[in-house]
C-alpha cells in the first residue's frame, strides 16, 4: 500500500522502507497518480527500493483521469510548466535526501508524459539512474522543456529508454535519433525497441495496448539497469 505524504505542499504517494538500499521517483502517466501508478510503485518498493511518486497535477486538485478521457489528460497536462515540473521533482528529491538517499543512491523512471519528465530529471543532478517509457517531446520539447535530443547532452545520470515500434507518435527515426544523442554523451544509454508493442504497452490498466511479454522485460530491465547503475546509500 502506497501512504500520501506532503512535502512542502507537494503530494507525494510513498511505498516501502526508509531502510531500503535505495530509491525510485515514480512518475507519473497523462493520466494522473492513479491506481496504476500506485500499484508501479508498490511493485518498486516490493523489488527493495523505497519508492515515491510525486502528483505532478496537484496544482489542479490531482485529478485520475479516464483511460478514455483524452480530453481531460490533455487539460491537466496543459496546466503543466517546466518550473513546476521541476519544483515537484526537487521536492521528491529532498524528501528522499532527508531519509537519507543521496541521487547516486536514486533512480527515476517515468511512463509516458512521465517519461518526457524523466529524461528531463536526469539532466539534473538529482539521480543517479534513469529509465524512459515511451517519452515524446524527442524533437520538439513539452512543457517548456527543450526536446529530449537537445537535452542530451546535459544528461548527468545513466540512463535507459524503452519504446515501442507500433507507437504513432514517437517514430522510430526519432528513437533512433535518440539513440545516437544519447550514446555521445559521456552516460551509459540504452535504448531497447520492441517491434510489437504500442504506446502505452507498460500500462495493465489498458487492455487495448497492454504486452504483457514486453512489459515484464521492460520492467526486469529497469530493474536490472537501476542494480547495476545505482550505489547504495
Amino acid at each position: 500500500m502506497t501512504t500520501l505524504q506532503n512535502y512542502h505542499d507537494v503530494p507525494l504517494d510513498v511505498a516501502g522502507v526508509t531502510s531500503a538500499p535505495r530509491a525510485v521517483i515514480v512518475i507519473q502517466e497523462a493520466f494522473g497518480v492513479n491506481h496504476h501508478i500506485r500499484d508501479v510503485t508498490e511493485r518498486f518498493a516490493a523489488a527493495g527500493y523505497y519508492a515515491v511518486a510525486p502528483e505532478l497535477f496537484h496544482r489542479v486538485g490531482s485529478p485520475e483521469v479516464a483511460y478514455d478521457d483524452f480530453p481531460g489528460a490533455m487539460t491537466a497536462m496543459a496546466e503543466l510548466n517546466a518550473d513546476d515540473i521541476t519544483n515537484d521533482l526537487e521536492a521528491a528529491a529532498n524528501f528522499l535526501g532527508e531519509a537519507g538517499f543521496s541521487a547516486p543512491s536514486i533512480g527515476i523512471v517515468g511512463y509516458c508524459m512521465g517519461g518526457t519528465v524523466t529524461f528531463y530529471a536526469a539532466t539534473l543532478g538529482l539521480v543517479g539512474a534513469a529509465a524512459t517509457f515511451y517519452g515524446s517531446g524527442v524533437e520538439a520539447g513539452r512543457f517548456g522543456f527543450p526536446s529530449l535530443l537537445e537535452l542530451a547532452p546535459q544528461l548527468q545520470a545513466d540512463w535507459i529508454g524503452l519504446y515501442g515500434d507500433l507507437d504513432k507518435g514517437i517514430p522510430v527515426e526519432q528513437v533512433e535519433a535518440l539513440r545516437i544523442a544519447t550514446a555521445a554523451t559521456n552516460r551509459d544509454t540504452q535504448i531497447v525497441r520492441y517491434p510489437d508493442a504500442d504506446h502505452g504497452f507498460h500500462c495493465d490498466a489498458r487492455p487495448g495496448v497492454y504486452n504483457a511479454a514486453d512489459a515484464a522485460d521492460a520492467h526486469q530491465r529497469t530493474l536490472k539497469f537501476f542494480s547495476s547503475h545505482l550505489h547504495d546509500k
